[in-house]
């Protein structure tokens, strides 16, 4: 066998592992309880009740202060690792219909680009955890802040910044469409579980994807607006779009809801953990 041969097969190998996918589970675990803390906190914005940022900083800030915070933090980040691992493994699982034609070829492409987009989200969580894990962290609305006004330095930086936003807005339409047409059942083995159970990941799927997807389409129109005033404290994050959502009209009702499909997003990871399915 070639040297990239061995290289994709052994990839392969560790993304079927036994050890790394319970790894993974834990990872998922982990995604879904950074979800429902994400939701709590909306909640308690909505209700006049908010200490922590609505967003991943503060949910990972909330866990760091249970009695238990620091070693249920570097479970939370080992769990993400091994998550974005398994998405990794799953681009050299696919690379071999790249030099496919046609819809082959298409779907190993597509395949391979989520999981690229996937492994990015998870190390980039997981990071966040370390810090918060050994006492550093910031609020990731501050962060993207930081972020725009040092792009916007750049030769062509504000168009970057607007890209950014359209590109985070198109994520946020795909969960929206992903919810509504029930493609998320791809992403789970359901094939031994009980009709009840069936019908509960459905139900969650259909309201969690649609509400994640509001949600980054607020942060993306966030980062376009930033682009068009030139303004990077506009580019103010999850945080800031759940505050947006809140100034809107009906804005507590509207960020309940949101909030509530956000939590249902976190329990359709605990399902996802239960029976995974990485494509």
């Amino acid at each position: 066998m070639s040297g990239t041969g061995s290289v994709t097969g052994a990839a392969g190998r560790a993304g079927d592992s036994d050890a790394l996918e319970n790894l993974a589970r834990v990872g998922l675990i982990a995604y879904g309880v950074v979800h429902l803390l994400i939701a709590w906190l909306a909640l308690q914005l909505a209700w006049g009740g908010g200490g922590q940022s609505a967003d991943q900083s503060g949910a990972l800030a909330t866990v760091a202060e249970s009695p238990i915070g620091k070693p249920l933090l570097w479970v939370i980040a080992l769990g993400l690792v091994a998550l974005a691992l398994w998405q990794a493994a799953e681009v050299l699982r696919w690379r071999s219909g790249w030099s496919a034609s046609g819809d082959a070829r298409k779907k190993a492409v597509t395949r391979s680009g989520k999981a690229v987009a996937k492994t990015v989200v998870y190390l980039v969580l997981a990071f966040a955890a370390f810090r918060a894990a050994t006492g550093g962290g910031q609020s990731s609305s501050g962060q993207q802040q930081q972020t725009a006004a040092g792009v916007f330095g750049w030769p062509a930086g504000r168009w970057l910044v607007g890209l950014a936003g359209l590109v985070v807005i198109g994520v946020g339409v795909y969960h929206v469409v992903k919810g509504v047409t029930q493609k998320f059942l791809e992403q789970v083995d359901l094939s031994t579980a009980p009709q009840g159970t069936r019908r509960l990941v459905t139900r969650l799927g259909q309201v969690g994807y649609p509400a994640k997807g509001v949600a980054l389409g607020v942060v993306g129109a966030l980062l376009v607006y930033a682009a068009v005033t030139f303004d990077p404290a506009k580019a103010s994050g999850l945080d800031g779009a759940m505050r947006t959502i809140l100034d809107a009209p009906f804005g507590r009702v509207l960020l309940t809801l949101v909030a509530l499909g956000i939590a249902a997003f976190g329990a359709y990871c605990f399902v996802r953990a239960r029976y995974p399915e990485r494509t």
